[in-house]
């Protein structure tokens, strides 16, 4: 098995279909596929044996409504087998839509616009808010760029739209959550292939990490 896997978690399963995580426990956390592999880090390394995970379809930030009826679905689904139940998105393009269905239903979310913001820490994050000419990858979306990226956008069959969708950016930044230099070096192709300047930043997991660990105390 090589550094990049994690046992029994698969990319395309938490792209597509999502997956469950579950031990006996008092907590739920509900979460985008694409932080799937962080927050079982953050997990085992903390041991929070009383943490569940469920994670949902990561493809779901191509369609934001899907993840507020998602997240809200699920919340009603579960809430009577857990004492608490959290969520693991930041608003990810609904617009505050999950954040008023999270209201709601009295469940807390992680706060941030989107994980790159919170991965780096919000108000970090906040600081560079004139990088509006930077394209951002997580570790998620380095190993998964053709099926967030690449494909999505038509440019596996139409690459002459590359500067349409690019031309306005001037780097990647790949935020990275792990110490992985496969990963580092594929981050660094991506941006060859998008004909833009690198600039790694190892950030760790950011507020995610402080975030759980308040959770998981409560």
């Amino acid at each position: 098995m090589s550094q990049n896997e994690v046992p029994s978690l698969n990319d395309a399963s938490l792209t597509h279909i999502g997956t469950t995580v579950r031990e006996n426990g008092r907590i739920l956390l509900i979460a985008c596929g694409a932080l799937a592999r962080e927050i079982l880090d953050l997990k085992a390394a903390n041991h929070w044996e009383h943490l569940d995970l469920i994670c949902l379809p990561a493809i779901w930030h191509i369609y934001p409504d899907r993840i507020v009826e998602g997240v809200e679905k699920s919340v009603r689904t579960h809430r009577a087998r857990y004492e608490k139940i959290f969520v693991g998105y930041g608003d990810c393009g609904t617009g505050g839509l999950l954040a008023q269905v999270c209201r709601k239903l009295g469940v807390e979310m992680i706060s941030g616009p989107h994980c790159y913001s919170f991965f780096e820490g919000n108000d970090q994050f906040a600081e560079h808010n004139n990088e509006i000419t930077a394209f951002y990858l997580t570790d998620f979306l380095v190993r998964q760029f053709d099926a967030f990226v690449w494909k999505p956008l038509g440019l596996d069959l139409n690459p002459e739209l590359l500067d349409t969708y690019f031309g306005h950016y001037t780097k990647v930044v790949y935020q990275a959550q792990t110490d992985d230099p496969t990963l580092v070096s594929v981050a660094r192709s991506h941006a060859r292939r998008l004909g833009l300047e690198f600039e790694l930043r190892r950030t760790g997991y950011g507020d995610l990490a402080t975030t759980l660990q308040r959770w998981a105390k409560d």
